[in-house]
C-alpha cells in the first residue's frame, strides 16, 4: 500500500469509538450506514445538555449562549462548503428534508413542467419527487447502464427540453458508488433553466465538497455519516428557498431557516455540529504539507479521497480475481467511493452475519437503493453485500476483511 497522507493512529485518536472495550478487533465496514461520531461533536453536544439545555435565543445567558452555539453550526457548516451561512437548513433526516422540499415544489412548479429522476438514488432523492406526478408533473426517469448501474451524460441530454425544471441525481450511489460529474449536470441544467438536487449523502463523508465549484442548487447530506449527530443538513440557495411556498407556520414565513425545516430539529445536535467542521480542520492539520487545498475543508476533503484511494485499492485487487463476485459500479478507487456492493449467489445478509464471526462489522440488502438493484438485474429481496468504510479504517482492518472473506467467499 502506498504512503498514507493521515496517520490513522492519530485520526482514530479523534474518535471515542476507538476506544471502547467492547469494539475491541472489531473492523468496521458499514459506514455507509453511519460513521462513528468525532470527539469535537460529542464534546459539544455534552456541553449543550449540560450547560444549555434551554429554549435558545431568549434574553437570559443561557438561552443567549445556546442559541449562539446553534449560529455557530450554522456559519461553521456554510464555511465548509463554501457557502455562505443562510444557505443551510437543520432537519431531522435526509429523508424528511426531501418529503419536505418535494411538498414545497409540489406548490412552485406548474402542470407539465418536468423533473428528471434517476433509477440510481438512495429512494429519499427519487421518490419524493416522482410523487409529483399526481399533481401534474411530468417525471422522465434518468435509467443506469444495466451492466455497469453507470449514469450517461448522454442518456441525460436526451431527457433534457425547456420543460425541465429540476433534476435529482446522486453526487454517487450508495450502491454502485461512482462519483457522478455533478459540475457537468448542473451545467445542462442551468442551459435549460433547471435546478438541481444532488443527494450527497454517501459522497459527503468522503469529503464535504465546494458547493460554488459543483453548482449544484439544493445538496443535501446526513450529518451522522459525516461524524456528525443523527440529523439531516440541506444546503439551498437562498432565492431558490425563498422562492419556494413555505413549509413551515405562516407567521415564520420572512424567516428563511424555519421556511423548509418545519419538524422543530433537535437543537442540541445543530448545536453540535460545528463540531464537524472542527474535526475536518483538525483532519487538515493531520495531513499537514503533503496534500493541498485553499482552505483546510479543501486539504481535508484532498486527504480524506488520498486516503480512501489508498486503502481500496488492495480490497478492489482482491474482489476483482474472485469469479463468484459481482462488483456494482466501477473497480477503479479512484473514480468511487469506497462503498463497495457484491452481487453474489446467497443474499448479502447471509454473508453479512457470517463476516460478523471475524470481527467483520458489515451489512446486506437493498439499501434503499431498490430501483437500482433491480435494474442492474438483482432482487432487491436478495440484496448486496455493503463494505463501506471511510479515511479512519486501518490498512490492518482491510487486510482482516480480506481474510474473512476468503474464508466466506472461496
Amino acid at each position: 500500500m502506498t504512503t498514507l497522507p493521515l496517520d490513522p493512529a492519530r485520526i482514530r485518536e479523534q474518535f471515542p469509538a476507538f476506544a471502547e472495550p467492547s469494539l475491541q478487533g472489531q473492523a468496521f465496514f458499514e459506514n455507509a450506514g453511519g460513521s462513528y461520531t468525532s470527539r469535537a461533536v460529542l464534546d459539544k453536544l455534552d456541553h449543550y445538555y449540560r450547560a444549555t439545555k434551554v429554549q435558545p435565543y431568549g434574553v437570559y445567558p443561557a438561552s443567549q449562549a445556546a442559541g449562539e452555539a446553534m449560529d455557530l453550526s450554522f456559519e461553521r457548516l456554510a464555511q465548509a462548503l463554501n457557502v455562505t451561512a443562510d444557505w443551510i437548513h437543520f432537519g431531522p433526516s435526509s429523508s424528511a428534508n426531501t418529503y419536505v422540499l418535494g411538498n414545497a415544489f409540489a406548490g412552485w412548479l406548474k402542470p407539465g413542467d418536468v423533473v428528471i429522476v434517476t433509477n440510481q438514488d438512495h429512494e429519499a432523492n427519487t421518490g419524493a419527487w416522482r410523487k409529483l406526478a399526481r399533481m401534474g408533473t411530468e417525471i422522465r426517469e434518468w435509467r443506469v447502464d444495466p451492466q455497469t448501474g453507470r449514469l450517461s451524460l448522454a442518456d441525460l441530454d436526451a431527457l433534457l427540453d425547456s420543460r425541465v425544471r429540476l433534476i435529482a441525481a446522486p453526487h454517487c450511489s450508495n450502491i454502485s458508488g461512482e462519483i457522478n460529474p455533478i459540475a457537468d449536470i448542473a451545467a445542462r441544467a442551468k442551459l435549460v433553466g433547471a435546478v438541481t438536487a444532488i443527494d450527497g449523502v454517501s459522497y459527503a463523508p468522503h469529503g464535504l465538497p465546494d458547493l460554488q465549484a459543483l453548482g449544484a442548487d439544493i445538496y443535501f447530506f446526513s450529518a451522522y455519516k459525516v461524524y456528525g449527530p443523527h440529523q439531516g443538513i440541506m444546503a439551498i440557495r437562498p432565492d431558490l428557498a425563498a422562492a419556494l411556498p413555505n413549509q413551515g407556520h405562516y407567521f415564520n414565513d420572512a424567516k428563511l431557516r424555519y421556511r423548509l425545516t418545519p419538524a422543530g430539529p433537535d437543537h442540541a445536535q445543530i448545536a453540535a455540529a460545528s463540531g464537524i467542521a472542527d474535526y475536518l480542520e483538525t483532519v487538515a492539520a493531520i495531513a499537514g504539507a503533503s496534500v493541498e487545498g485553499e482552505t483546510p475543508f479543501r486539504r481535508a476533503h484532498a486527504a480524506m479521497r488520498q486516503q480512501e484511494i489508498a486503502l481500496a485499492t488492495p480490497l478492489l485487487d482482491y474482489l476483482r480475481q474472485k469469479n463468484a463476485v459481482r462488483i456494482i459500479g466501477p473497480d477503479d478507487p479512484a473514480t468511487r467511493a469506497p462503498t463497495i456492493a457484491l452481487g453474489l449467489s446467497e443474499p448479502g445478509a447471509a454473508v453479512a452475519s457470517r463476516l460478523a464471526r471475524h470481527g467483520i462489522m458489515a451489512a446486506g440488502g437493498h439499501f434503499y437503493a431498490y430501483r437500482l438493484l433491480e435494474a442492474v438485474g438483482i432482487d432487491p429481496n436478495h440484496g448486496v453485500l455493503r463494505l463501506s468504510f471511510v479515511h479512519y479504517t486501518t490498512p490492518e482492518e482491510i487486510q482482516q476483511l480480506i481474510a474473512a472473506l476468503d474464508v466466506e467467499l472461496p
